[in-house]
């Protein structure tokens, strides 16, 4: 039971149940029947498990180092090797439920998990540590569209737009722990201040993508979304710039996803 919950806690429950979610709807918002929807959400919450479990298979040495007590591998309620088996575990079984799409589409899924793998390790401390969000975050709408259409240009775009914003959120947090640890990748080289800003444009080009990709003139549902999200980095960059520490930034991505999620539900019909 320990174990469990150690391995619940582990696999990053907010952001996996979050990219998950949005996948599934995605797939609604396409054209996919039930049982491709299904089967997209599977595969997606394979993936984003395997990723959540390596990261703190990979970084408990790093963890423990600063005392990170939310850790479940740091406060022993879970072993590391446990959350690495489970790792490969559901590494292993994402490519099968992402061919379930079919080739086209289980191959860029496959690229999507190689690439965030790949980010734990070991590009996580390079200047390049932005680009597996890119490009992991541009294979997830890719896949899930592959599998009835091709996917259109804005929706890929605004994915990797999305993902490397997310990248910068993401890190804002842990920054300090990170210089501590010997984590060097390209947010930390920018610093706090800038890193708000750089992550904040990319959302925000995100959103405009999203909004503005689409063929035809932008619905009301596309401007209010782009204002919300707007709204929601400004505010979420006034608080992470004053209190780099704080968590607001990366909730703010949050938000702008379930915005995103609105502004591809109401373009499912153009893709």
């Amino acid at each position: 039971m320990r174990s469990a919950l150690g391995l619940l806690k582990a696999c990053h429950p907010e952001p996996t149940a979050a990219v998950t979610t949005v996948a599934a709807l995605l797939a609604v918002a396409t054209g996919r029947d039930a049982g491709g929807t299904l089967a997209v959400g599977a595969a997606v919450l394979a993936s984003q498990l395997a990723v959540g479990w390596c990261n703190d298979a990979v970084d408990a040495t790093r963890d423990s180092a600063v005392g990170r007590l939310d850790k479940p591998i740091v406060t022993g309620l879970v072993a590391r090797r446990t959350v690495a088996a489970a790792a490969a575990t559901a590494a292993a079984l994402t490519v099968p439920l992402a061919l379930l799409s079919g080739l086209p589409a289980g191959s860029v899924a496959t690229l999507g998990l190689a690439s965030a793998l790949l980010y734990n390790w070991p590009l996580k401390s390079t200047i390049a540590s932005v680009l597996p969000y890119a490009v992991s975050f541009a294979a997830l709408p890719a896949f899930v569209v592959l599998g009835v259409s091709r996917p259109p240009w804005w929706l890929v775009a605004a994915g990797g737009l999305l993902g490397a914003g997310a990248h910068f959120a993401n890190v804002l947090p842990d920054l300090d722990d990170d210089a501590r640890t010997g984590v060097r990748g390209l947010p930390h080289r920018l610093g706090a201040r800038r890193s708000v800003a750089v992550g904040g444009g990319l959302l925000f080009a995100a959103t405009a993508t999203l909004a503005l990709g689409p063929p035809g003139p932008p619905s009301w549902t596309a401007l209010l979304a782009f204002a919300g999200a707007a709204a929601a980095l400004a505010v979420g960059g006034y608080v992470a710039g004053r209190r780099p520490t704080s968590r607001a930034a990366f909730r703010s991505v949050l938000l702008v996803a379930v915005l995103d999620v609105a502004l591809l539900l109401s373009a499912g019909h153009r893709m």
